[in-house]
């Protein structure tokens, strides 16, 4: 029964808004594999604020930056992404800025938060730094 629901899981759309699948789009990132690019981890790190996955959360935060932990308001819902700008951030790239606009929804209300993020390659991983909240 658990690997039915795991099968399902990966076979339905991925929450980042690229229209692929969770398991060929942000499912092998939020297992472990690295993002190639700026864009790709923050899509990773919106699908896990999506699904609730505070691991992936702290595990791509810089540990410059990074929170001791996460407690993530299980009454606020993610809505849709939309990527808005992207500087750098790519495969050969050590520095990025991802900026989006995440539409959510809590107890009736709803919203967008607007953010412009920076990234550090460290390696062959992405890591999140840090926002500028709009």
């Amino acid at each position: 029964m658990a690997q039915d629901d795991a099968t399902r899981q990966d076979a339905r759309r991925c929450p980042c808004g690229s229209g692929d699948v969770l398991a060929n789009c942000c499912g092998p990132v939020l297992a472990g594999a690295p993002a190639p690019t700026a864009e790709r981890l923050m899509r990773s790190r919106y699908t896990a604020f999506v699904l609730g996955d505070t691991d992936h959360l702290l595990a791509t935060w810089h540990p410059s930056t990074r929170p001791s932990s996460l407690d993530l308001d299980a009454d606020l819902h993610w809505r849709r992404l939309a990527i808005v700008d992207r500087v750098a951030g790519g495969p050969f790239d050590r520095q990025g800025v991802v900026e989006f606009a995440a539409a959510w929804e809590q107890r009736g209300d709803r919203g967008v938060l607007r953010e412009r993020s920076r990234f550090v390659r460290e390696g062959r991983r992405w890591l999140y730094v840090d926002g500028d909240v709009a």
